[in-house]
C-alpha cells in the first residue's frame, strides 16, 4: 500500500491484532507516526484487543465479540435478503473500547482460530470466547437484571447455559453442577431440560453474577479440554441428547449453536453488538441444522429445493421425498435460517425467497421453527 490516509483505516484492526500483511508492516506504522487521527484510532483498537484478552500477533480461539452486529433489521437480522451479499454495516455504538465498529468486528470474525481443538469443537470454542467477551462488557455496568428471553435476565440466561452444557458434560465424564439433579435417565428429555434449567437458575439467583459466569466459563473450558473436543476419533461415537442421537462431535456443534443464540439474545437486550459466527463455523451450524430438519421432515414430505446463502456462498439440498419432483423452492440467509431453527423467527417473519408450491415451502418453515428448544 501507499502512505495514503484513505487506505489506512481499513487496516487498523489488523494492525491492532499484529496481523498485517508483509507489504503493509512498514507502511502502516510510518503513516501512524504522522497522522494523529489514525494513531488515536489505532490505539483505541489496540486497547480493545487487550480487553478481549487477545495478544497482538496471536489468533484468538474465539472470533466472536460484542464489537459489531450487522444491523439492517428491515431486511434481515444480519443485514441481507436471502441470496444477496450481506452488508457490513455495524450496529449501534455501545461506547468504550468494546464498542469498536465494523473494522474490528471484521477482524474478529475473519481471523482464523488457533487449532487448540478439533474442527468440530472450534465453533463452540469461538462461541464461548465471544460470550466471555460480551459478559466482560456487562460486568461493571450492572445490567445483570435486564430481561433477555423467556422470563430470564442476563444472569438467568448464563445459568441456563450451565444447565444446557451439563448434559453433554456429564455424558463425557464431567461432574454435574450444584444443586443435585432431580431428573433421571428415564425422564423425558423436554421435562428434564426444563426442570434442570429451572433448578440451576433458582440456585444461581442466590449467588453473585460473577460466580455464575465463573461456573459457566469453567464448565465450558472443561468441555473443551475433554478428549472428545480435541480428537475426532472419540468424538465419532453417537449418543442421545435432547431426544436426538448424534455423534458427540455434532453435539459440540449444538452447544455452539445455543451459546451463540443466547449471546445474541443478551446482546440485543443490552444494546451490545454481537456478530454472527465466522463463516466457516456458521456453515457447520447450517449443515447440522439441515440434517436435523431433514430427519424431522421425513422421507414422505413434499420435496422442496432448499438453498442457504451466506455472502457469495450458497448450498442446496432437497428436503423431503426423493421419489417425486420438487414442488417448491426456498432460499434463506444462513444466519436467518439459524435464527429460525433457534426460535428467534416465526415462519411468517423470516426473510425468504419462495417459488412454487407455497404449502410445501410452508411445511418446511413450520417444521424448522417447531424444532426449537431454545
Amino acid at each position: 500500500m501507499t502512505d495514503d490516509h484513505d487506505g489506512v483505516p481499513e487496516l487498523l484492526a489488523a494492525w491492532a491484532f499484529g496481523a498485517l500483511q508483509p507489504a503493509d508492516e512498514k507502511a502502516v506504522p510510518a503513516h501512524l507516526a504522522g497522522c494523529e487521527s489514525c494513531a488515536a484510532e489505532a490505539e483505541r483498537l489496540r486497547e480493545t484487543v487487550r480487553l478481549l484478552d487477545v495478544s497482538p500477533g496471536t489468533a484468538a480461539v474465539g472470533n466472536g465479540s460484542p464489537a459489531a452486529r450487522n444491523g439492517s433489521a428491515a431486511v434481515s437480522r444480519n443485514g441481507s435478503a436471502p441470496g444477496v451479499t450481506g452488508g457490513g454495516s455495524a450496529g449501534a455504538s455501545v461506547g468504550g473500547p468494546a464498542g469498536a465498529d465494523g473494522v474490528l468486528a471484521l477482524a474478529l470474525r475473519s481471523r482464523p482460530a488457533v487449532p487448540r481443538v478439533a474442527a468440530h469443537a472450534a465453533p463452540y470454542a469461538a462461541a464461548v470466547a465471544g460470550l466471555r467477551a460480551l459478559l466482560r462488557e456487562v460486568d461493571g455496568h450492572g445490567p445483570w437484571g435486564t430481561p433477555v428471553v423467556h422470563d430470564w435476565d442476563v444472569r438467568d440466561t448464563v445459568g441456563h447455559l450451565i444447565a444446557a452444557d451439563e448434559q453433554l458434560a456429564v455424558r463425557l465424564g464431567l461432574q454435574s453442577h450444584t444443586p443435585p439433579s432431580r431428573t433421571t435417565e428415564d425422564t423425558p428429555w423436554e421435562e428434564a431440560w426444563n426442570t434442570r434449567t429451572a433448578d440451576v437458575i433458582a440456585y444461581e439467583r442466590t449467588r453473585d453474577p460473577q460466580e455464575t459466569v465463573a461456573t459457566w466459563a469453567a464448565r465450558a473450558a472443561a468441555l473443551l479440554a475433554t478428549p472428545e473436543a480435541v480428537d475426532p476419533e472419540p468424538a465419532a461415537r453417537a449418543t442421545t441428547l435432547m431426544g436426538v442421537r448424534l455423534p458427540v462431535s455434532d453435539h459440540f456443534v449444538v452447544r455452539a449453536f445455543e451459546t451463540w443464540i443466547h449471546s445474541d439474545d443478551i446482546g440485543r437486550a443490552l444494546g451490545l453488538a454481537v456478530p454472527p459466527p465466522p463463516d466457516a463455523h456458521l456453515w457447520q451450524l447450517v449443515r447440522l441444522a439441515v440434517r436435523v430438519l431433514g430427519m424431522a421432515l421425513g422421507p414422505t414430505a413434499p420435496p422442496v429445493l432448499f438453498a442457504v446463502t451466506s455472502g457469495e456462498s450458497s448450498t442446496e439440498w432437497v428436503l423431503g421425498s426423493e421419489d417425486e419432483a420438487v414442488r417448491g423452492e426456498l432460499v434463506l440467509d444462513a444466519v436467518d435460517f439459524c435464527l429460525l431453527m433457534g426460535g428467534r423467527y416465526t415462519p411468517d417473519e423470516v426473510p425468504r425467497g419462495v417459488a412454487g408450491d407455497e404449502d410445501a415451502v410452508g411445511n418446511v418453515l413450520e417444521r424448522a421453527a417447531a424444532l426449537s428448544w431454545l
